[in-house]
């Protein structure tokens, strides 16, 4: 649960994911990654979840779903690729799960669709 707690310890990660909104910061990440990081006193641990692009790591460590989520925007990967590495899938088959239902609350993928109807079209 991302709470008052998470927020403090995830602060710097999320004012990193923050700073992708300008253009120019965006620019200085891409010429160096590591070098763009020390702008920011994250741990060491929250600085390797973004470098291995670690997004669960991140989220533990106080990342905001909605600020990490830049990162993958940056890396022009979909929300549907970065649910599937959270999940140890391939975008492919979290897609499949979630369009199957999703899964129940014990984490297994639901393979029948209860009352949700899929819409091929």
């Amino acid at each position: 649960m991302f709470d008052k707690e998470r927020s403090r310890k995830g602060y710097h990660l999320n004012m990193f994911c923050m700073s992708l909104n300008n253009a120019a910061n965006r620019a200085a990440f891409r010429g160096g990654a590591g070098a763009y990081l020390d702008n920011f006193p994250m741990t060491a641990e929250q600085r390797t979840a973004v470098l291995d692009r670690d997004w669960l790591g991140m989220l533990k460590l106080g990342g905001n779903i909605y600020y990490t989520f830049k990162i993958a925007i940056f890396d022009r990967i979909t929300m549907q690729a970065v649910g599937g590495a959270m999940c140890g899938m391939t975008e492919a088959e979290f897609k499949e799960v979630m369009l199957s239902g999703g899964k129940d609350l014990q984490g297994v993928p639901r393979r029948e669709f209860d009352s949700l109807e899929r819409d091929d079209g």
